[in-house]
């Protein structure tokens, strides 16, 4: 898989999932993504919310993972 088809399948994935995280006050924004690993910013209600990291690893990570593999990690940056 290219790193353009990645790219896409990872930011399909963000979309998807933001209006559940969105309902919730929060919102999840695509950084980058380097060396396996895909960044992102959690912002408004997440920041702060005890919740938020497993919002990241169990929700956000798990579905990114299921649709491009070469994933190995998710993690928040501010």
């Amino acid at each position: 898989m290219s790193d353009q088809e990645m790219l896409q399948k990872i930011g399909n994935v963000l979309e998807e999932i933001r209006p559940n995280i969105q309902m919730d006050g929060g919102d999840v924004e695509f950084v980058k993504f380097e060396d396996g690993v895909v960044y992102i910013r959690m912002t408004g209600a997440c920041v702060g919310c005890p919740a938020a990291i497993y919002t990241l690893k169990m929700g956000i990570e798990e579905r990114i993972k299921e649709q491009v593999p070469e994933v190995l990690e998710v993690m928040a940056i501010d």
